[in-house]
Protein backbone atom coordinates (compact mmCIF):
# COMPACT_ATOMS: atom_id res chain seq x y z
CA UNK A 1 0.00 0.00 0.00
CA UNK A 2 1.18 3.52 -0.72
CA UNK A 3 -0.08 7.07 -0.30
CA UNK A 4 -0.65 9.01 -3.52
CA UNK A 5 -2.08 12.44 -4.28
CA UNK A 6 -3.52 14.26 -7.30
CA UNK A 7 -4.10 18.00 -7.11
CA UNK A 8 -4.02 21.45 -8.59
CA UNK A 9 -3.30 24.84 -7.08
CA UNK A 10 -2.65 28.53 -7.81
CA UNK A 11 0.66 27.67 -9.47
CA UNK A 12 -0.67 25.07 -11.90
CA UNK A 13 -4.20 26.18 -12.76
CA UNK A 14 -5.85 29.50 -13.67
CA UNK A 15 -8.62 30.95 -11.55
CA UNK A 16 -11.29 29.80 -14.03
CA UNK A 17 -10.30 26.16 -13.54
CA UNK A 18 -9.81 26.41 -9.77
CA UNK A 19 -13.36 27.76 -9.50
CA UNK A 20 -14.67 24.49 -10.92
CA UNK A 21 -12.98 22.52 -8.14
CA UNK A 22 -13.93 24.79 -5.24
CA UNK A 23 -16.20 22.87 -2.84
CA UNK A 24 -18.38 25.39 -1.02
CA UNK A 25 -21.04 24.62 1.59
CA UNK A 26 -22.05 20.97 1.45
CA UNK A 27 -19.71 20.38 -1.49
CA UNK A 28 -16.99 18.65 0.55
CA UNK A 29 -19.31 16.12 2.28
CA UNK A 30 -20.88 15.33 -1.10
CA UNK A 31 -17.44 14.86 -2.68
CA UNK A 32 -16.47 12.49 0.14
CA UNK A 33 -19.71 10.58 -0.28
CA UNK A 34 -18.69 9.95 -3.89
CA UNK A 35 -15.15 9.03 -2.76
CA UNK A 36 -16.55 6.49 -0.29
CA UNK A 37 -17.78 4.44 -3.24
CA UNK A 38 -14.11 3.77 -3.96
CA UNK A 39 -12.96 3.16 -0.36
CA UNK A 40 -15.65 0.65 0.60
CA UNK A 41 -17.51 -2.27 -0.94
CA UNK A 42 -20.67 -4.17 -0.05
CA UNK A 43 -19.16 -7.44 -1.31
CA UNK A 44 -17.04 -9.11 1.43
CA UNK A 45 -15.06 -10.98 -1.22
CA UNK A 46 -14.22 -7.82 -3.14
CA UNK A 47 -11.45 -5.38 -2.19
CA UNK A 48 -12.17 -1.63 -2.45
CA UNK A 49 -10.45 0.31 -5.22
CA UNK A 50 -8.85 2.60 -2.64
CA UNK A 51 -8.01 1.71 0.94
CA UNK A 52 -8.45 5.28 2.23
CA UNK A 53 -9.16 8.73 0.87
CA UNK A 54 -9.43 12.41 1.82
CA UNK A 55 -10.10 15.67 -0.04
CA UNK A 56 -8.48 19.02 0.72
CA UNK A 57 -10.32 21.94 -0.91
CA UNK A 58 -9.45 25.62 -0.43
CA UNK A 59 -9.89 28.72 -2.57
CA UNK A 60 -6.53 28.09 -4.24
CA UNK A 61 -6.07 24.34 -3.91
CA UNK A 62 -7.83 21.05 -4.61
CA UNK A 63 -6.09 17.81 -3.64
CA UNK A 64 -7.17 14.20 -3.29
CA UNK A 65 -5.09 11.98 -1.00
CA UNK A 66 -5.53 8.21 -1.16
CA UNK A 67 -4.02 4.91 -0.07
CA UNK A 68 -3.86 2.53 -3.01
CA UNK A 69 -2.68 -1.02 -3.61
CA UNK A 70 -2.56 -0.60 -7.40
CA UNK A 71 1.16 -0.59 -8.15
CA UNK A 72 0.65 -0.61 -11.93
CA UNK A 73 -1.32 2.65 -12.15
CA UNK A 74 -1.43 4.36 -8.78
CA UNK A 75 -3.39 7.38 -9.99
CA UNK A 76 -6.00 5.73 -12.23
CA UNK A 77 -8.72 5.41 -9.61
CA UNK A 78 -8.32 9.02 -8.46
CA UNK A 79 -8.63 10.20 -12.05
CA UNK A 80 -11.80 8.14 -12.46
CA UNK A 81 -13.16 9.70 -9.26
CA UNK A 82 -12.37 13.21 -10.52
CA UNK A 83 -14.12 12.46 -13.80
CA UNK A 84 -17.30 11.54 -11.96
CA UNK A 85 -16.98 14.40 -9.49
CA UNK A 86 -16.64 17.15 -12.08
CA UNK A 87 -18.04 15.60 -15.24
CA UNK A 88 -14.95 16.82 -17.07
CA UNK A 89 -12.50 14.35 -18.62
CA UNK A 90 -9.32 14.57 -16.56
CA UNK A 91 -7.32 13.80 -19.68
CA UNK A 92 -8.03 17.32 -20.92
CA UNK A 93 -6.88 18.82 -17.59
CA UNK A 94 -3.75 16.78 -16.86
CA UNK A 95 -1.43 19.64 -17.67
CA UNK A 96 -2.86 21.49 -14.66
CA UNK A 97 -2.69 18.58 -12.20
CA UNK A 98 0.31 17.36 -10.24
CA UNK A 99 0.71 13.68 -9.39
CA UNK A 100 2.71 12.80 -6.28
CA UNK A 101 3.41 9.48 -4.58
CA UNK A 102 5.28 8.38 -1.49
CA UNK A 103 7.44 9.56 0.10
CA UNK A 104 6.97 12.97 -1.55
CA UNK A 105 3.19 12.90 -0.91
CA UNK A 106 3.78 12.69 2.85
CA UNK A 107 6.10 15.68 2.90
CA UNK A 108 3.80 17.60 0.54
CA UNK A 109 0.81 17.55 2.92
CA UNK A 110 3.04 18.60 5.80
CA UNK A 111 4.36 21.54 3.77
CA UNK A 112 0.82 22.49 2.82
CA UNK A 113 -0.17 22.54 6.50
CA UNK A 114 2.72 24.88 7.32
CA UNK A 115 1.58 27.29 4.55
CA UNK A 116 4.96 27.33 2.77
CA UNK A 117 3.09 26.12 -0.33
CA UNK A 118 0.31 28.73 -0.04
CA UNK A 119 -0.07 31.74 -2.33
CA UNK A 120 0.43 33.84 0.79
CA UNK A 121 3.29 32.20 2.71
CA UNK A 122 2.44 31.98 6.39
CA UNK A 123 -1.32 32.52 6.01
CA UNK A 124 -3.14 30.94 8.98
CA UNK A 125 -6.28 29.63 7.28
CA UNK A 126 -4.67 26.59 5.64
CA UNK A 127 -4.03 24.80 8.95
CA UNK A 128 -7.72 25.00 9.81
CA UNK A 129 -8.60 23.81 6.31
CA UNK A 130 -6.33 20.76 6.65
CA UNK A 131 -7.98 20.08 10.01
CA UNK A 132 -11.43 20.40 8.44
CA UNK A 133 -10.43 18.03 5.64
CA UNK A 134 -9.36 15.49 8.26
CA UNK A 135 -12.58 15.89 10.30
CA UNK A 136 -14.81 15.57 7.25
CA UNK A 137 -12.97 12.47 6.02
CA UNK A 138 -13.37 10.85 9.43
CA UNK A 139 -17.07 11.73 9.47
CA UNK A 140 -17.48 10.24 5.98
CA UNK A 141 -15.49 7.14 7.03
CA UNK A 142 -13.17 7.38 4.03
CA UNK A 143 -10.02 7.67 6.13
CA UNK A 144 -8.12 4.90 7.91
CA UNK A 145 -4.95 4.30 9.90
CA UNK A 146 -2.36 5.60 7.43
CA UNK A 147 -4.08 8.87 6.47
CA UNK A 148 -5.17 9.43 10.06
CA UNK A 149 -1.53 9.32 11.09
CA UNK A 150 -0.49 11.49 8.16
CA UNK A 151 -3.11 14.20 8.72
CA UNK A 152 -2.57 14.17 12.50
CA UNK A 153 1.14 14.68 12.02
CA UNK A 154 0.62 17.30 9.30
CA UNK A 155 -1.58 19.32 11.67
CA UNK A 156 1.11 19.00 14.34
CA UNK A 157 3.75 20.17 11.86
CA UNK A 158 1.61 23.20 11.02
CA UNK A 159 1.31 24.12 14.69
CA UNK A 160 5.02 23.64 15.29
CA UNK A 161 5.89 25.83 12.31
CA UNK A 162 3.78 28.68 13.67
CA UNK A 163 5.14 28.44 17.22
CA UNK A 164 8.80 27.60 16.50
CA UNK A 165 9.48 29.84 13.49
CA UNK A 166 8.56 33.26 12.08
CA UNK A 167 6.47 31.79 9.25
CA UNK A 168 3.29 33.41 10.56
CA UNK A 169 4.56 36.29 12.66
CA UNK A 170 4.47 39.02 10.03
CA UNK A 171 0.86 39.78 9.23
CA UNK A 172 0.01 39.28 5.58
CA UNK A 173 -3.13 37.88 3.95
CA UNK A 174 -5.13 38.22 0.78
CA UNK A 175 -7.43 40.58 2.68
CA UNK A 176 -4.52 42.80 3.70
CA UNK A 177 -3.11 42.53 0.20
CA UNK A 178 -6.42 43.83 -1.18
CA UNK A 179 -6.11 46.97 0.93
CA UNK A 180 -2.47 47.40 -0.08
CA UNK A 181 -3.57 47.15 -3.71
CA UNK A 182 -6.21 49.83 -3.15
CA UNK A 183 -3.59 52.15 -1.67
CA UNK A 184 -1.25 51.39 -4.56
CA UNK A 185 -3.93 52.25 -7.15
CA UNK A 186 -5.62 55.23 -5.43
CA UNK A 187 -3.12 56.52 -2.91
CA UNK A 188 -4.11 57.70 0.55
CA UNK A 189 -7.38 56.12 1.69
CA UNK A 190 -8.29 58.88 4.15
CA UNK A 191 -10.59 60.60 1.65
CA UNK A 192 -11.85 57.41 0.02
CA UNK A 193 -15.19 55.69 0.56
CA UNK A 194 -14.90 51.92 0.78
CA UNK A 195 -17.70 49.36 0.45
CA UNK A 196 -16.92 46.04 2.07
CA UNK A 197 -19.23 43.33 0.76
CA UNK A 198 -19.27 40.36 3.12
CA UNK A 199 -19.04 39.92 6.87
CA UNK A 200 -17.01 36.73 7.32
CA UNK A 201 -13.39 36.18 8.29
CA UNK A 202 -11.90 37.57 5.07
CA UNK A 203 -14.13 40.65 5.24
CA UNK A 204 -13.20 41.19 8.88
CA UNK A 205 -9.48 41.01 8.05
CA UNK A 206 -9.95 43.43 5.16
CA UNK A 207 -11.91 45.78 7.42
CA UNK A 208 -9.19 45.73 10.06
CA UNK A 209 -6.60 46.50 7.40
CA UNK A 210 -8.74 49.39 6.11
CA UNK A 211 -8.99 50.86 9.59
CA UNK A 212 -5.25 50.47 10.22
CA UNK A 213 -4.54 52.28 6.94
CA UNK A 214 -6.85 55.15 7.82
CA UNK A 215 -9.71 54.58 5.39
CA UNK A 216 -12.04 57.58 5.64
CA UNK A 217 -15.48 55.97 5.37
CA UNK A 218 -16.40 52.27 5.35
CA UNK A 219 -19.76 50.67 4.61
CA UNK A 220 -20.43 46.99 5.31
CA UNK A 221 -22.96 45.13 3.18
CA UNK A 222 -24.06 41.55 3.79
CA UNK A 223 -27.12 39.44 2.99
CA UNK A 224 -27.61 38.86 6.72
CA UNK A 225 -28.03 42.38 8.03
CA UNK A 226 -27.26 41.39 11.63
CA UNK A 227 -23.78 40.34 10.55
CA UNK A 228 -23.32 43.64 8.73
CA UNK A 229 -24.21 45.45 11.93
CA UNK A 230 -21.86 43.31 14.04
CA UNK A 231 -18.86 43.85 11.76
CA UNK A 232 -19.67 47.54 11.26
CA UNK A 233 -19.61 48.03 15.02
CA UNK A 234 -16.13 46.52 15.20
CA UNK A 235 -14.88 48.79 12.44
CA UNK A 236 -16.78 51.92 13.41
CA UNK A 237 -18.35 51.61 9.95
CA UNK A 238 -21.79 52.02 8.44
CA UNK A 239 -23.95 48.86 8.17
CA UNK A 240 -26.01 48.60 4.99
CA UNK A 241 -28.77 46.21 3.96
CA UNK A 242 -28.44 44.03 0.88
CA UNK A 243 -31.28 45.84 -0.88
CA UNK A 244 -29.19 49.02 -0.58
CA UNK A 245 -26.35 47.52 -2.62
CA UNK A 246 -27.05 49.71 -5.66
CA UNK A 247 -26.85 52.88 -3.56
CA UNK A 248 -23.63 51.64 -1.97
CA UNK A 249 -22.06 51.04 -5.38
CA UNK A 250 -22.99 54.57 -6.44
CA UNK A 251 -21.48 55.98 -3.23
CA UNK A 252 -18.20 54.00 -3.08
CA UNK A 253 -14.76 54.66 -4.56
CA UNK A 254 -13.51 51.18 -3.69
CA UNK A 255 -15.48 47.93 -3.47
CA UNK A 256 -13.88 44.91 -1.80
CA UNK A 257 -15.90 41.71 -2.22
CA UNK A 258 -15.15 39.11 0.45
CA UNK A 259 -18.13 36.77 0.70
CA UNK A 260 -18.65 33.00 0.82
CA UNK A 261 -21.10 33.12 -2.09
CA UNK A 262 -20.27 30.42 -4.66
CA UNK A 263 -21.34 32.55 -7.62
CA UNK A 264 -21.25 36.00 -9.22
CA UNK A 265 -22.95 38.76 -7.19
CA UNK A 266 -22.18 41.80 -9.33
CA UNK A 267 -23.03 41.48 -13.03
CA UNK A 268 -22.20 43.89 -15.80
CA UNK A 269 -25.81 44.01 -17.02
CA UNK A 270 -27.03 45.08 -13.59
CA UNK A 271 -24.34 47.72 -13.11
CA UNK A 272 -25.19 50.04 -16.00
CA UNK A 273 -27.63 52.18 -13.99
CA UNK A 274 -25.06 52.49 -11.20
CA UNK A 275 -22.39 53.67 -13.63
CA UNK A 276 -24.71 56.33 -15.04
CA UNK A 277 -25.41 57.66 -11.56
CA UNK A 278 -21.70 57.88 -10.75
CA UNK A 279 -21.19 60.53 -13.45
CA UNK A 280 -17.75 59.36 -14.50
CA UNK A 281 -16.23 58.88 -11.02
CA UNK A 282 -13.59 56.17 -10.89
CA UNK A 283 -14.61 52.86 -9.29
CA UNK A 284 -12.17 50.16 -8.17
CA UNK A 285 -13.37 46.59 -7.58
CA UNK A 286 -11.08 44.21 -5.69
CA UNK A 287 -12.54 40.70 -5.70
CA UNK A 288 -10.80 38.41 -3.20
CA UNK A 289 -13.37 35.63 -3.47
CA UNK A 290 -13.08 32.18 -4.96
CA UNK A 291 -15.29 31.62 -6.88
CA UNK A 292 -15.27 35.24 -8.01
CA UNK A 293 -18.12 37.56 -7.00
CA UNK A 294 -17.59 40.23 -9.67
CA UNK A 295 -18.15 39.45 -13.31
CA UNK A 296 -14.85 40.23 -15.12
CA UNK A 297 -16.64 42.11 -17.92
CA UNK A 298 -17.60 44.79 -15.39
CA UNK A 299 -14.20 46.24 -16.27
CA UNK A 300 -15.57 47.10 -19.72
CA UNK A 301 -17.18 50.22 -18.28
CA UNK A 302 -15.16 53.41 -18.53
CA UNK A 303 -13.39 54.42 -15.30
CA UNK A 304 -14.06 51.00 -13.75
CA UNK A 305 -11.23 48.63 -12.83
CA UNK A 306 -11.56 45.06 -11.60
CA UNK A 307 -8.81 43.10 -9.86
CA UNK A 308 -9.24 39.46 -8.83
CA UNK A 309 -7.37 37.20 -6.45
CA UNK A 310 -4.70 36.25 -9.00
CA UNK A 311 -3.65 39.88 -9.38
CA UNK A 312 -2.91 40.14 -5.68
CA UNK A 313 0.13 37.89 -6.02
CA UNK A 314 2.53 40.75 -6.75
CA UNK A 315 1.19 42.75 -3.81
CA UNK A 316 1.43 39.74 -1.52
CA UNK A 317 4.99 38.90 -2.59
CA UNK A 318 6.28 42.28 -1.47
CA UNK A 319 5.19 41.68 2.12
CA UNK A 320 6.40 38.15 2.82
CA UNK A 321 10.18 38.39 2.81
CA UNK A 322 10.38 37.81 6.56
CA UNK A 323 8.22 34.73 6.25
CA UNK A 324 10.28 33.39 3.38
CA UNK A 325 13.36 33.65 5.57
CA UNK A 326 11.73 31.15 7.95
CA UNK A 327 11.17 28.52 5.26
CA UNK A 328 14.46 26.62 5.87
CA UNK A 329 13.48 26.21 9.54
CA UNK A 330 10.06 24.99 8.52
CA UNK A 331 11.58 22.52 6.07
CA UNK A 332 13.75 21.13 8.86
CA UNK A 333 10.63 20.55 10.98
CA UNK A 334 8.90 18.87 8.02
CA UNK A 335 11.89 16.59 7.44
CA UNK A 336 11.94 15.66 11.12
CA UNK A 337 8.22 14.83 11.11
CA UNK A 338 8.43 12.89 7.82
CA UNK A 339 11.14 10.73 9.38
CA UNK A 340 8.98 10.32 12.47
CA UNK A 341 6.04 9.25 10.30
CA UNK A 342 8.08 6.60 8.53
CA UNK A 343 9.47 5.38 11.85
CA UNK A 344 5.87 4.83 12.89
CA UNK A 345 5.11 3.05 9.60
CA UNK A 346 8.08 0.73 10.07
CA UNK A 347 7.14 0.08 13.71
CA UNK A 348 3.80 -1.30 12.48
CA UNK A 349 5.71 -4.20 10.94
CA UNK A 350 7.04 -5.31 14.33
CA UNK A 351 3.99 -4.42 16.44
CA UNK A 352 2.39 -7.90 16.06
CA UNK A 353 5.63 -9.51 17.26
CA UNK A 354 5.69 -7.29 20.35
CA UNK A 355 2.06 -8.18 21.07
CA UNK A 356 2.73 -11.91 20.66
CA UNK A 357 5.87 -11.69 22.76
CA UNK A 358 3.95 -9.93 25.54
CA UNK A 359 1.23 -12.57 25.50
CA UNK A 360 3.82 -15.37 25.63
CA UNK A 361 5.79 -13.81 28.49
CA UNK A 362 2.56 -12.97 30.33
CA UNK A 363 1.44 -16.61 30.14
CA UNK A 364 4.77 -17.82 31.52
CA UNK A 365 4.76 -15.28 34.35
CA UNK A 366 1.12 -16.02 35.22
CA UNK A 367 1.86 -19.72 35.32
CA UNK A 368 4.77 -19.26 37.72
CA UNK A 369 2.89 -16.75 39.88
CA UNK A 370 -0.11 -19.06 40.21
CA UNK A 371 2.21 -21.90 41.20
CA UNK A 372 3.82 -19.71 43.89
CA UNK A 373 0.44 -18.54 45.22
CA UNK A 374 -0.63 -22.14 45.81
CA UNK A 375 2.13 -22.45 48.39
CA UNK A 376 1.41 -19.20 50.22
CA UNK A 377 -1.25 -18.65 52.85
CA UNK A 378 -0.17 -15.31 54.35
CA UNK A 379 -2.27 -12.52 52.66
CA UNK A 380 0.66 -10.10 52.68
CA UNK A 381 2.94 -12.62 51.01
CA UNK A 382 0.29 -13.36 48.39
CA UNK A 383 -0.14 -9.61 47.78
CA UNK A 384 3.59 -9.15 47.21
CA UNK A 385 3.73 -12.04 44.73
CA UNK A 386 0.56 -10.81 42.99
CA UNK A 387 2.18 -7.44 42.33
CA UNK A 388 5.00 -9.19 40.52
CA UNK A 389 2.78 -10.19 37.58
CA UNK A 390 2.89 -6.95 35.60
CA UNK A 391 6.19 -5.66 36.99
CA UNK A 392 8.16 -8.71 35.92
CA UNK A 393 6.44 -8.81 32.50
CA UNK A 394 7.13 -5.14 31.84
CA UNK A 395 10.76 -5.37 32.95
CA UNK A 396 11.41 -8.38 30.74
CA UNK A 397 9.73 -6.80 27.72
CA UNK A 398 11.03 -3.25 28.00
CA UNK A 399 14.47 -3.77 26.48
CA UNK A 400 13.55 -6.09 23.58
CA UNK A 401 10.47 -3.99 22.69
CA UNK A 402 12.47 -0.77 22.72
CA UNK A 403 15.30 -2.31 20.69
CA UNK A 404 12.90 -3.82 18.18
CA UNK A 405 11.25 -0.44 17.56
CA UNK A 406 14.66 1.15 17.12
CA UNK A 407 15.70 -1.51 14.62
CA UNK A 408 12.39 -1.07 12.80
CA UNK A 409 13.00 2.68 12.49
CA UNK A 410 16.37 1.87 10.94
CA UNK A 411 14.85 -0.52 8.43
CA UNK A 412 16.03 -3.77 10.07
CA UNK A 413 12.92 -4.51 12.10
CA UNK A 414 11.62 -7.47 10.13
CA UNK A 415 14.87 -9.43 10.45
CA UNK A 416 14.94 -9.00 14.24
CA UNK A 417 11.21 -9.67 14.47
CA UNK A 418 11.69 -12.99 12.69
CA UNK A 419 14.56 -13.82 15.06
CA UNK A 420 12.38 -13.14 18.11
CA UNK A 421 9.57 -15.26 16.68
CA UNK A 422 12.04 -18.11 16.21
CA UNK A 423 13.81 -17.75 19.57
CA UNK A 424 10.61 -17.53 21.60
CA UNK A 425 8.64 -19.95 19.40
CA UNK A 426 5.87 -17.36 19.10
CA UNK A 427 4.15 -19.11 16.21
CA UNK A 428 3.99 -22.31 18.25
CA UNK A 429 2.63 -20.38 21.23
CA UNK A 430 -0.06 -18.89 19.02
CA UNK A 431 -1.11 -22.39 17.94
CA UNK A 432 -1.38 -23.41 21.59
Amino acid sequence: MSIVMVGLNHRTAPVELREQFTLAGCGLPMALEELRKYTSTSDPDESPRLREGAVLSTCNRFEVYAVTTDEDDKFATIEEYLNKLQGTPVESLREHFYYIQEPEAVGHLMRVATSVDSMVVGEPQILGQVNESFREARAARTIGTLLTQLFTRAIRVGKRARTETDIGRYTTSVSHAAVDLARDKLGDLADRRVALIGAGDMAELAGQALVSHGAGQIAVVNRTHARSVALAQQLNARPMSWHELEDVLVWADIVITATDAPHILIYKAELELVINKREGRELLFIDICMPRNVEPSVADFENVRVHDIDELKSVVNSGIEHRKAAIPQVEAIVEEEVNSYYSWVKSRDVAPVIVDLRETIQKLVNSEVEEALRHLENPKDREVVERLRHRVTNKILHQPSSKLKTYAAGGNGLAYADAIRELFALDESADD
